[in-house]
């Protein structure tokens, strides 16, 4: 596919060489996949995994209960594995059980009394092989509300991979356009770009992040614009530097003397050339991306609830640590750290392989 004695060829067969770059970039491959069979493979498949049972909120990884679920009334979509499922088979834990005739009676979970002080009829039970009481295990725990902490935290990934795409995509577009003229062109078009990038580049990223969610309102899509909007600068800045430098080569020259217009040298002549850095860039703020909507999300302006979103189940959670369930903060902050950690270890991979001198 690439000429063996081509830069792309060379880059690609150091960055095989390169352990935890390799290692990183087949996580995010795994992230990716379970990001999109995320409703598939979820222990709870009901839309952002919000099936609540407050009776067992708070529970450590590996809790175990016993429990029946409730018949679905109305069928479901074909397509519910894209957004989960709208009519879901409810469980409900509970503490004693008995059948009797076509009733079951029972207690909620955590209630201790012998008498039953609850019932369902069976045909409105969901059963296998004639057992309506089945054990469900919730392998990280549940949440402070009765969810699942699994679920969640699957579901969870499709949040932070969809910012850093989303976002990262934004800074692109704005960032290669804007560095594109600026060092392409020169003179007053390249200062008064280059003043619109100082005057983005002095406030503070969070803030400006806060100020453009705040007016482009709270939501899931408001957040990654808000986001994209603010990464484009040092993309913007590394390709002006690199159209600067490469503008001037013999073969750009003679391209603007064959009369190929601008659009065409600036898009297939230097482009290609000056695409190496900003692969690494991206790569770096892909993970800046989702430390952004973490922090927003824990702030309560990022992605609303009930959308599971590592930060704000790092909010919902902190104060729990004091009173020894610190697992229902650490796990969300375990998942953020892992994929922040893999874009940043791709990227350093990636500066390497693209480095000439090396």
């Amino acid at each position: 596919m690439f000429s063996k004695n081509s830069q792309t060829y060379l880059a690609l067969q150091k960055f095989k060489k390169n352990t935890w770059g390799v290692f990183s970039f087949f996580y995010v491959i795994f992230c990716i996949l379970v990001a999109l069979f995320a409703y598939v493979i979820s222990p709870d498949n009901s839309k952002n995994a919000n099936q609540m049972a407050l009776s067992i909120h708070s529970k450590p990884p590996g809790f175990k209960v016993d429990g029946f679920y409730k018949k679905s009334l109305t069928e479901e979509s074909t397509l519910w594995f894209l957004s989960g499922k709208t009519k879901v088979n409810q469980f409900t834990p509970v503490q004693h059980s008995e059948v009797k005739n076509d009733t079951l009676y029972y207690n909620d979970y955590a209630v201790e009394q012998t008498d039953f002080d609850k019932h369902v009829a069976l045909k409105d039970l969901k059963s296998k092989d004639e057992k309506y009481i089945s054990s469900k295990t919730f392998t990280l725990g549940t949440d402070k509300y009765g969810r699942d902490l699994l679920s969640r935290m699957i579901i969870g990934i499709r949040i932070s991979l969809s910012i850093g795409f989303v976002a990262v995509f934004i800074s692109l577009v704005i960032g290669i356009a804007l560095g594109a003229i600026a060092g392409y062109f020169g003179g007053k078009i390249d200062q008064a770009i280059m003043w619109l990038i100082n005057v983005t580049w002095s406030i503070p990223t969070l803030l400006l992040v806060i100020a453009i969610t705040l007016v482009l309102g709270k939501g899931f899509w408001q957040v990654f614009i808000a986001v994209g909007l603010t990464m484009w600068i040092e993309v913007a800045r590394v390709v002006r530097g690199q159209f600067i430098s490469i503008k001037n080569e013999q073969y750009v020259t003679a391209a603007k003397t064959l009369g190929i217009p601008d659009r065409s040298i600036m898009m297939k002549h230097i482009l290609p050339n000056a695409i190496a850095p900003v692969i690494v860039i991206s790569a770096a703020n892909f993970a800046a991306a989702i430390l952004i909507e973490s922090g927003l999300s824990f702030l309560g302006i990022g992605a609303q609830p009930p959308i599971p979103s590592w930060g704000a189940m790092i909010k919902n959670h902190y104060s729990y640590i004091i009173v020894g369930k610190a697992y229902l903060a650490i796990i969300p902050g375990l998942g953020i750290m892992s994929l922040v950690m893999a874009f940043m270890l791709i990227g350093n991979a990636l500066r390497d392989a693209f480095d000439v001198k090396s």
